[in-house]
């Protein structure tokens, strides 16, 4: 994505925005808005306008020695690329890889080590603490034996089959 400077006011104009004015000896002007244009147009000097970073430049508004302007600064230089370093950094990325994915399983492991003891005494201590809710009342006081009476035919039927 390729930010432009507005040539009036010094602004960034992004991608899809502004206009953009190319003259008859094909110089062309970036604007960010219509209120840079028309200035232009009513041929207004922007070190004059005082709004612009030019006029605060140029009147000691602004700071002049500041670090952040040479990142604005373009760079037209092309770049020189070493072609063994490249080879073997396109080499290298794959065992990267490997080694970032081993790492963060052993990241995981180690962060999941101690989680289920500790979900199963979260689950003790909700069922301690509900325990109301699953059994009736008068069977939590009386923990006896319950006797089922079982009926005297049933009982024959067990005899006859032995």
């Amino acid at each position: 994505m390729r930010l432009e400077k507005c040539w009036f006011c010094s602004s960034t104009v992004y991608p899809g925005h502004g206009i953009q004015f190319v003259r008859n000896d094909a110089k062309i002007f970036r604007f960010c808005r219509s209120k840079c244009h028309k200035n232009f147009k009513m041929k207004r000097n922007p070190r004059k306008v005082k709004w612009t970073k030019a006029y605060r430049r140029v009147h000691g508004k602004d700071m002049t020695q500041d670090s952040t302007f040479e990142f604005e600064r373009k760079r037209n230089r092309p770049e020189r690329y070493d072609r063994n370093l490249t080879e073997e950094v396109l080499k290298a990325i794959p065992k990267i890889a490997k080694i970032q994915v081993s790492r963060a399983e052993s990241h995981h492991a180690i962060r999941m080590k101690g989680k289920k003891k500790k979900v199963q005494k979260e689950a003790a201590k909700e069922y301690e603490q509900s325990i109301h809710l699953l059994k009736a009342p008068s069977a939590l006081l009386a923990p006896e034996k319950i006797k089922v009476a079982v009926s005297q035919q049933a009982e024959e039927n067990r005899v006859m089959e032995e």
